[in-house]
């Protein structure tokens, strides 16, 4: 969706949008807080029969796919429409099996934004590197997920971006 849509959309409404998006209604997980000013969502992964993998833990891609748009849409929508944003390297590393609802909180600070549209006054992109622990009640991590980020200013040509 285009950053101007979700003005029209506020509190539950917005969850609403995010979990019956069928992309996202398909990896089982669920958006359980969006903040008003896009800066924190809070989604969480239960363990049931949408996301339990043969052995019976969650299954890893539900885990992925469950965090996997979220600082993508937080940057559109808080740096607004004069930069591009796109999603462009992920890696996952499994520490425990999930065998409970599991949680992922992000957060997208101001000086995290500031920083980013004062580094692209002289740059012509930057790829910004995030991670995103999920957790079950206890504050045990099961699973970190590192996302890198590439964001540019709308207004300069395209670059191509470098190989990793």
């Amino acid at each position: 969706m285009r950053p101007i849509v979700w003005k029209i959309f506020r509190g539950r409404s917005r969850r609403w949008v995010f979990n019956f998006f069928p992309a996202f209604r398909g990896t089982g997980g669920r958006v359980t807080r969006v903040s008003e000013d896009f800066r924190e969502i809070d989604v969480s992964v239960p363990l049931n029969w949408r996301t339990r993998n043969y052995v019976g833990t969650i299954f890893g891609g539900s885990l992925y796919a469950a965090v996997d748009p979220f600082y993508m849409i937080m940057l559109i929508q808080t740096l607004g429409p004069g930069y591009v944003v796109w999603d462009r390297a992920a890696a996952i590393r499994f520490r425990r099996p999930g065998r409970d609802t599991l949680a992922a909180r992000f957060r997208l600070p101001t000086k995290e934004t500031d920083a980013i549209r004062s580094i692209l006054e002289t740059e012509r992109f930057i790829d910004r590197v995030y991670t995103i622990d999920l957790v079950d009640a206890a504050g045990t991590v099961h699973a970190t997920i590192e996302k890198t980020i590439y964001v540019r200013r709308r207004d300069l040509p395209v670059a191509p971006a470098p190989l990793i």
